[in-house]
């Protein structure tokens, strides 16, 4: 099995360091690592100085917004391209545990069917980066609404719209018979539980793996996302389109609240 490390960038360079760091302290180191830079050539030489022999591809931005779906996209075509059999993406924030790499692997070469494969993500606080390689256990906390298995076991997902984008896994297999990310889905939102219902309906399943945990790194977040908003209405309009339900609810009905946008349950509409 030739293993990929997957992530996509812009900006969040010390994120970055540490998630190379990371990859770096793995109990199975991945074959190879693909980073995608979005509008960011400095990406390029960080990456290869973190993790020599990384990958780099380049996009740029769409009307100034993140191509995220394309990225993600991009680094799978890439890493298949070049002989990958297994694809672990991470975002940029998330820094692997040792086992992580190597658990997902494990869980990939025993599944009989198509799925992909999720681990938990612990949340650290605010702190001088790096952050210490030996206290990272002790410093995250898992996120509530995601469950946290022991290493070894495994559950499949009741719910497939929990499938978010931070940490996860599939065989290339996998990846093509879900067909990868819908590249109409442009910024911040929607695109993961896109994801989620493509893969349903390409008969895959989505299943929680313990002992893969990622840290996620501190940043700043503004909740709700009001620096979003045009991305999220638009990117729930296509998703509105596709699978006649509307994603990030909560999200739109707090913009109603704030006088941004008007949305009953039924309907989306600006101001």
């Amino acid at each position: 099995m030739t293993v990929a490390v997957l992530t996509i960038a812009h900006g969040r360079h010390d994120h970055l360091r540490g998630l190379l760091a990371g990859c770096r302290r793995s109990d199975r180191a991945p074959d190879m690592v693909i980073v995608v830079a979005m509008s960011d050539p400095d990406i390029e030489d960080l990456a290869q100085d973190a993790w020599p022999g990384a990958i780099v591809e380049h996009l740029p931005t769409v009307d100034g917004a993140l191509p995220l779906a394309a990225a993600r996209n991009r680094a799978a075509q890439t890493a298949i391209s070049r002989g990958a059999t297994a694809l672990v993406f991470l975002d940029v924030d998330c820094v692997p545990s040792p086992g992580l790499i190597g658990t997902y692997a494990s869980a990939m070469e025993e599944a009989t069917e198509p799925s992909v494969l999720a681990g938990d993500v612990a949340y650290l606080p605010e702190h001088e980066r790096p952050y210490p390689a030996g206290e990272l256990d002790r410093l995250a906390k898992p996120h509530p609404a995601r469950p946290v298995l022991e290493p070894a076991q495994s559950q499949e997902a009741d719910d497939v719209r929990l499938f978010w984008s931070l940490s996860f896994a599939l065989s290339a297999d996998s990846w093509t018979a879900i067909g990868g990310f819908d590249e109409r889905y442009v910024g911040y939102g929607g695109e993961d539980t896109d994801f989620a219902l493509r893969l349903q309906a390409a008969g895959a399943s989505l299943v929680w793996v313990g002992g893969a945990r990622a840290y996620h790194q501190f940043h700043e977040n503004r909740m709700p996302p009001v620096h979003h908003l045009d991305d999220i209405v638009r990117n729930a309009r296509i998703f509105h389109s596709t699978w006649g339900r509307w994603p990030m609810e909560g999200w739109l009905r707090e913009f109603d609240r704030l006088g941004l946008v008007r949305f009953d349950g039924e309907t989306l509409s600006g101001l």
